[in-house]
């Protein structure tokens, strides 16, 4: 069932780095990945710009190697982590990779990598917006309930020109009933209910994905939730 609301964008920002995307302990872990002998000694406001300055002591490809291996060593194989510790230098792979699911620790990975070379890594931008979404009734608002990934990028794909890059890639399961996508598409969502027919959602996400939203003000749009099943839950 479709449902409609009226949209108002309350904030929109370009960011290079994801919040609390790299913790102390994810510095101490790549600092020991590189033989550094005295981390005890480090002060934990010491321990990003210690990891930075010991990446940039290996060549760019070398460092690049060390990051892909630390985050994805149960995932990608030696000869992908090989070819894509290459690959990294000039493409951006949190928009290029095949693989969705992986794209939102791609930017991570390059984010440290481009502060550690100063900018020989392609420069990371990602998007940081809230929305408020107003329904006609409260009930009309259980469209988010489950899933709510998939209702809200339809939402918002309605605001934008049919040659937005989701509709175009996505149109099927736009329109459709299981945006299985949805979810490595929005990096982070949170939600805040304000009144009892509004919710404020806070989404990050790539800036390829949803540049075009800062052009948009408020609109009037429709969505309409996935079909439950266990693969999208």
């Amino acid at each position: 069932m479709k449902v409609f609301f009226k949209v108002e964008k309350l904030q929109f920002v370009s960011i290079q780095e994801l919040p609390n995307s790299w913790t102390n302990q994810n510095y101490l872990d790549l600092l020991d990945l590189m033989d550094y002998d005295e981390t005890s000694a480090l002060a934990p406001k010491e321990l990003k710009e210690m990891c930075l300055m010991s990446l940039s002591d290996n060549d760019p490809e070398a460092a690049a190697k060390i990051v892909l291996e630390y985050i994805f060593k149960n995932r990608l194989s030696k000869g992908q982590i090989d070819n894509l510790s290459n690959e990294i230098l000039d493409e951006k792979m949190w928009e290029e990779y095949a693989d969705l699911s992986m794209h939102e620790e791609f930017f991570n990975v390059t984010q440290l990598l481009y502060q550690a070379f100063n900018g020989i890594f392609p420069h990371p931008r990602a998007v940081m917006f809230r929305v408020k979404v107003t329904a006609i009734s409260k009930e009309d608002l259980s469209v988010f309930n489950i899933f709510p990934e998939a209702p809200l990028i339809r939402l918002l794909v309605a605001g934008l020109s049919e040659n937005t890059l989701i509709f175009r890639l996505f149109e099927e399961q736009v329109d459709g009933h299981e945006f299985l996508d949805a979810k490595d598409i929005i990096w982070q969502l949170t939600a805040d209910k304000k009144a009892e027919n509004e919710l404020i959602f806070n989404v990050i996400s790539s800036s390829y994905w949803f540049h075009d939203l800062k052009y948009i003000t408020s609109y009037k749009g429709e969505t309409h939730a996935d079909v439950v099943s266990e693969t999208n839950i």
